[in-house]
Order: structure tokens, then C-alpha cells, then sequence
């Protein structure tokens, strides 16, 4: 989508309007030639929809949110515009909007994720902060998600070199509360984003949102320590979606917080022993710099899949048809794919956009269910 400059209250009307998300955002926008113009044709889209009395986000409300967010000091990037980060451009369901807070230049640096389990081991604590020290010294900025555990771990360790925290809920809402202190640190040395309204409690459907923007930002994400069902396994499934590198940390299979590490080596992720594991298979110079230095030891253009894009109508066509194959009982994804007749990418695509919207559930197996 080409950035047009268009006043901030429209593109955040589009984006909070009802049943909005960013895939439909950058449809609406590139079939419609701006956001001012997919405003003005959305409620006759609702209604062919079959969606009646539809009616757009009201000027207040976003206008509020505006405010909210001068209060905190929060800078709003919009897709494509100053400030936005060029690694997200190739992300078929990229944020259209992204609140900042702190040091927006570190999102113009490169960037690699480093995620894992709340409830670490101390060996597991030990391990993230090594190799996010090791980024850091590098001249990698750390991106996580400000959980408890790994992800705290990963910010402490590079407050000093850089590091981004993804939020699931506003930028101004620090979740979980006991990383109030560390928020603040990452506020005036780093930087905090999220994609959620000002004020925005985090909602479970929130975080797999806030995983898609980890592994988008990075190069590569690293997984340290995973249960088998966990988020840090949502953010390595999304990576992977978005021609990121995935990396995990072996552990002992008697270890359920292993579980998740272990799978996803077994299924194609690079076993790493260490940050020069990581250095070696990325091609970054692991000669220590200074956290000062602004030159960047990565391509400012980052690999990822061009996304194909299909009209609004076809898009929503598929998806049904999807959604008529579910319920509430789990079905093999393999048996999706057979009773549709669908290219395996192509479906892994439209699942991902369905999980994110909340629609489906994926479960253990590889089962997959409609909510």
C-alpha cells in the first residue's frame, strides 16, 4: 500500500470501525485508492454484506483516543509513514497503526526476537539473557512481549543496547502489573508499542495479535523455553508464516517447559546451543560495538513472501467456506484440506487470518476448531 498522508483521524475511524482488522484495512485501502475513500464507501459495503445500520467509528471516540495519547506521550505511526517500521511492510496483516512510546529509531534497526515460558527455569533465565546480551552487544535490538519470565528477562538484559516490547493491550496499559517498573525502564530507554486503542485492556484474543508483530519486526525469532501449547509456539508458527528464521533451545524431555522447544526442532526449527549459533546462521557480525552505534549489521530490506492480494469478495468467500467445514468438535487440518481441495500454503494462510480475527481455534495434534 502507497502511504498517503492523510489525516490521522481517518485512519484510525477505518481501523476501529466495526468488524475492521488490519487484512481488511490494507484491502479496503488499496481497492479504494486511500483511507478517506474506503471510509466513504464502508457502510455501502456493510449493508451489501448483509450488515445493517452499520455506521463508522465515531469522530469522538478516536479524537479521545488522539488525546489519550499526547497524555502519555505516545507517537502514532501509520503504515508506510515516518517512523513506521520498514520490517512490517511485508506482513500481509501488518498494524495500519502502531502506538509508540520511547526511542522510535530503535525500530529502524534490526531486530530479532527472543520469547519463551512465564514460569522459566533459572537455567532458561540464564540462557535468554546470554544471548540477548549477546544481540545486544552485536548490534541486534531485542524485540519480546513484556511477559513475566523470558520476555522480562530478554528487555533487562538489553535496556542498555536496545530493545522493543510488543504490547497486547494499550501502550499505555502495563500487562502483567509486576513489569510496571520494567515498562517504565523500557519507556525511557527502549521502546514499548502496540497496535490496540489507548487504554486497551488485554483480551486473550489480543496476544496471538501482539505474537504476528514480534515475529515481524525480527529477522528471526528465538525461542528459549515453550510448553507445548504456549504463545511463544503461536509466535514461531507466525515466523514461520512470514519468511522469518525460527531458532529454539533444545531442553530435556522430561521438561514440560522443553515441550514446545523440542517440537518445534523436530519440525524444521534451527537448533541453537548458543549466540554463535545464531550469528553464524544469520550472517551478523558478533564483534562487540557500542550500544551507540547507529550503523546496522543487517540489510534494511528484510526477506518475506509478497503477498498476493485478492479481492474483499474472494477473500470472505474462502473464509466461509472454511468456517461451514468447522464446528465446535476438533477436525484434522489435513481432512480441511482434502474436503476443500485447497493448496496446503494457501489454506495455512487463510487459517492464520481466521485465528487471528478469533473465529478459529488451533489445538494440540493438529486439530483445528471454529469458536
Amino acid at each position: 500500500m502507497t502511504f498517503r498522508p492523510e489525516d490521522p483521524v481517518l485512519w484510525l475511524q477505518l481501523i476501529r470501525s466495526r468488524k475492521i482488522g488490519p487484512v481488511t484495512f490494507h484491502r479496503l485501502v488499496a481497492e479504494h485508492g486511500g483511507v478517506e475513500a474506503a471510509l466513504t464507501v464502508l457502510p455501502q459495503i456493510a449493508k451489501a454484506a448483509g450488515v445493517e445500520g452499520y455506521e463508522i467509528c465515531p469522530i469522538g471516540v478516536v479524537k479521545h483516543e488522539l488525546a489519550q495519547g499526547r497524555a502519555a506521550k505516545a507517537r502514532l505511526l501509520l503504515h508506510g509513514g515516518p517512523g513506521y517500521p520498514q520490517a512490517l511492510m511485508d506482513v500481509e496483516d501488518a498494524p495500519p497503526v502502531l502506538w509508540a512510546q520511547g526511542d522510535v529509531a530503535l525500530l529502524a534497526r534490526p531486530m530479532v526476537a527472543l520469547v519463551g515460558a512465564r514460569n522459566a527455569s533459572s537455567l532458561g533465565l540464564r540462557m535468554a539473557r546470554r544471548l540477548a546480551e549477546a544481540l545486544g552487544a552485536a548490534g541486534q535490538v531485542v524485540v519480546s512481549g513484556l511477559a513475566r519470565g523470558i520476555d522480562a528477562e530478554a528487555h533487562l538484559a538489553t535496556l542498555s543496547t536496545g530493545t522493543v516490547a510488543v504490547q497486547a493491550g494499550g501502550v499505555d496499559v502495563i500487562y502483567p502489573t509486576e513489569n510496571t517498573e520494567l515498562a517504565a525502564q523500557i519507556a525511557a530507554k527502549g521502546c514499548r508499542v502496540s497496535e490496540q486503542p489507548m487504554g486497551m485492556e488485554p483480551q486473550t484474543r489480543h496476544f496471538p495479535q501482539r505474537n504476528r508483530i514480534i515475529s515481524g519486526l525480527s529477522r528471526a525469532v528465538v525461542v528459549v523455553e515453550a510448553a507445548s501449547k504456549s504463545g511463544s509456539l503461536i509466535t514461531a508458527e507466525t515466523a514461520v508464516e512470514q519468511g522469518r528464521e525460527v531458532f529454539a533451545v533444545p531442553g530435556h524431555p522430561f521438561d514440560a517447559r522443553a515441550a514446545g522447544c523440542n517440537r518445534l526442532i523436530r519440525d524444521g526449527a534451527t537448533l541453537l546451543r548458543g549466540a554463535q549459533d545464531l550469528f553464524e546462521a544469520l550472517g551478523i557480525d558478533a564483534k562487540v560495538r557500542s550500544a551507540n552505534e547507529a550503523s546496522p549489521l543487517l540489510p534494511d530490506a528484510m526477506p518475506g513472501p509478497v503477498p498476493q492480494q485478492r479481492p474483499l469478495g474472494d477473500m470472505a468467500a474462502i473464509h466461509s467456506q472454511i468456517l461451514a467445514r468447522l464446528g465446535p468438535s476438533p477436525m484434522a487440518e489435513d481432512q480441511l484440506i482434502r474436503d476443500l481441495a485447497m493448496p496446503p500454503s494457501a489454506l495455512t494462510s487463510e487459517l492464520v487470518t481466521l485465528e487471528l480475527e478469533g473465529k478459529i481455534e488451533r489445538q494440540s495434534g493438529g486439530l483445528i476448531s471454529r469458536r
